[in-house]
């Protein structure tokens, strides 16, 4: 069991720590309220498509299957729609379908929605002119808009974020129980807005290719293969905001132990990442498969206490380590970490997030990233997982399935001013679909050789 320490545990132990990234609720009663109704509210997930993750990570980290991590920086309860949720599993879709194609590996769809709704900030406080209000947290916990009404964290957003995670699960299953993710039809994916993408061409040859082969198999076969009509897909979101997690953390028949059952892999961000802080301390006793993202000031000693902390029984499944480092700095930082892991036997699932360690602010006021640099990032990775050793098992990404403009670069190469047409990410920017489909093939070109050495 994942708290195997001889330190007690339960779901609120985390309260004893030090707890960073959480709102000052102004009524204490009302956040008890809203945290009794969560804990009557039916769960999001169950155990056993969480003990599925989590042999299928463990798979992953002996290089038996590929893990595809992506969605939006902050899902918002405005965006709770059909098209945009279902363009978002388009794009896993379609960026999976090549990674099969190219890796001849199988892909675990882990997508960073359905709970994405509270995010970590730099600073509590944000000032415009003369006007000081906290910040935005995400729409679980307050509003964006820069108002004093607005920015006072309310716990019943907690309940509709419980909500729309509820119908973003429920249309998603349906999509794929219904065979929108069938592989007889993978050209059903497709967005309009892309159908001039300079890469269009070489996915379509893609399509025909798995399309071929699916019919070549079922003619061997004598009938049609019905287990390519459908995919498993999984959710993942930070799990920030603890009273949230805590109050749908629970126990279940027939399982030893408690799951958090608001999604599949919940992470630790970089921020609450203390080995003695309050989220260390909830994230080591649930079953859930975990990760944590680890950025360039860690040292190897500190992920190792770390690693001791969330995975004393170094499980199979149980650990992802997502790398965020910068094109920069990873090539300096990153091998420290995996020779250490490497020597102590640590079974863990190594993770790269080109994303988060490449953002910057251009002279027209925008918060962006360069593919340039998403893209060096993953490359290094590889390169550097291969001088040590060790496996690259999964990339964790920030993408949508809308036709925006947020990152510079990639095959139409945008500019500073293409930021100005579509800009639309209340946090972080994203790679759009073309850009996102680009990082797939990167992947199977730097990964395809290893996979197949």
């Amino acid at each position: 069991m994942p708290a195997s320490h001889a330190t007690p545990w339960a779901p609120d132990s985390w309260r004893a720590k030090p707890a960073l990234q959480l709102p000052q609720y102004p009524d204490a009663s009302a956040l008890a309220s809203a945290q009794n109704e969560l804990r009557g509210l039916p769960p999001l997930v169950t155990s056993w498509e969480i003990l599925t993750l989590k042999q299928q990570l463990a798979e992953a980290q002996e290089g038996k299957r590929f893990l595809l991590q992506g969605g939006d920086c902050a899902e918002t309860f405005a965006e709770c729609n059909s098209e945009i949720i279902s363009n978002r599993l388009k794009v896993l879709l379609q960026m999976s379908l090549v990674l099969v194609h190219g890796l001849k590996l199988p892909v675990v769809r882990v997508g960073r929605f359905a709970g994405q709704y509270a995010k970590p900030r730099s600073a509590d406080l944000e000032t415009k002119g003369d006007v000081t209000l906290p910040s935005y947290r995400g729409d679980m916990v307050n509003g964006p808009e820069f108002t004093s009404e607005a920015r006072i964290p309310d716990p019943r957003r907690m309940i509709k974020a419980h909500a729309r995670s509820a119908m973003t699960m429920n249309f998603v299953r349906s999509l794929i129980d219904g065979g929108f993710a069938d592989l007889h039809h993978p050209e059903y994916w497709g967005l309009g807005w892309v159908s001039q993408s300079p890469h269009a061409v070489e996915y379509q040859k893609m399509v025909a290719s798995i399309g071929d082969a699916v019919r070549f198999m079922e003619t061997l076969a004598g009938g049609q293969m019905h287990n390519l009509n459908r995919v498993d897909f999984y959710t993942s979101h930070e799990a920030l905001l603890l009273p949230y997690e805590e109050a749908q953390t629970r126990q279940v028949p027939r399982q030893p132990g408690w799951f958090n059952l608001s999604t599949h892999f919940p992470w630790i961000g970089m921020r609450t990442a203390a080995l003695d802080g309050a989220h260390t301390e909830y994230f080591r006793g649930i079953r859930n498969p975990i990760a944590v993202k680890v950025g360039p000031s860690v040292t190897p000693d500190q992920l190792l206490r770390l690693i001791d902390v969330l995975d004393p029984d170094n499980e199979p499944g149980r650990l992802g380590l997502i790398h965020r480092m910068g094109a920069e700095h990873i090539a300096a930082k990153l091998p420290a970490l995996l020779d250490a892991v490497k020597r102590e036997g640590r079974r863990v699932l190594w993770i790269c997030d080109a994303m988060h360690g490449n953002t910057e602010s251009t002279s027209n006021g925008y918060k962006t990233r360069r593919f340039a640099n998403i893209r060096s990032e993953i490359e290094q990775a590889f390169d550097l997982h291969a001088a040590a050793g060790t496996k690259l098992g999964g990339v964790h990404l920030e993408l949508t399935g809308e036709n925006v403009t947020e990152c510079l670069g990639g095959a139409r190469d945008l500019t500073e001013i293409d930021l100005q047409r579509a800009y639309r990410t209340t946090v972080d920017p994203r790679l759009n679909y073309e850009q996102a489909l680009e990082i797939a093939m990167l992947i199977v070109r730097k990964r395809g050789p290893i996979a197949n050495s």
